[in-house]
This record gives structure tokens, C-alpha cells and sequence, in this order.
């Protein structure tokens, strides 16, 4: 992991809430602050597992930037080479949003 965030101006978590989601989500997190490297999470298939994540982030004053529902949409869209903002539109907004947010993590 550390090659691959190394001169990164930000850094996307990207995490489901599960048990394996949160153990290998602390372990990115103790890297990037070491490396002193801002970075946030986005929480794919939000809406699975239990609240552990979420608290972690909370606790540990990590801002969740997105949150992604399962979707079988979005998973029908990505078997056929498609993107989310194809096949499902309102998803342009979320991403512009993301896209601010991350302009504000950056030094």
C-alpha cells in the first residue's frame, strides 16, 4: 500500500461495513497518517454488515465522503463495461460532490 499512495495529494478509502471492511480500514488509516497523507472513505454496499465502520470513522474523526447502497444496478452496469453515471444518472451529482470533498482534503 505504501508505494501506491506515495507522492498522493489525497487518498480514497474504499470499505464495505463488514469486519474484514473495518480491520483492513484501520490498517490503511494508521499507514496514511503516518505517511501524513490526508484522506476520507467512501463506504461501498453501505447498507450491509452493522454500524462498526461508520463509528470507527466517527470516533476517529474520519470523514465518510460517500456512501454507496447495494445495488444490483450498479452491479448489472459494471458486468456490461458501463459506469454508474451511465446507467443510473443521479449518480453525476453524488460524484461532483465527492469531487469537492476532496478538493477541501487536500494541503
Amino acid at each position: 500500500m505504501i508505494e501506491s499512495v506515495k507522492g498522493s495529494d489525497v487518498s480514497l478509502l474504499v470499505t464495505e461495513p463488514t469486519p474484514f471492511g473495518l480491520n483492513d480500514l484501520r490498517l490503511a488509516v494508521e499507514t496514511l497518517r503516518e505517511l501524513k497523507i490526508p484522506f476520507g472513505v467512501i463506504l461501498n454496499r453501505a447498507d450491509i454488515g452493522d454500524k462498526q465502520v461508520q463509528d470507527y470513522c466517527l470516533k476517529e474523526n474520519i470523514p465518510v465522503l460517500m456512501t454507496i447502497p447495494t445495488d444490483r444496478n450498479i452491479a448489472v452496469a459494471y458486468s456490461e463495461g458501463k459506469t454508474i453515471i451511465e446507467t443510473q444518472p443521479a449518480y453525476k451529482q453524488k460524484f461532483l460532490e465527492l469531487f469537492k470533498k476532496v478538493q477541501k482534503l487536500k494541503k
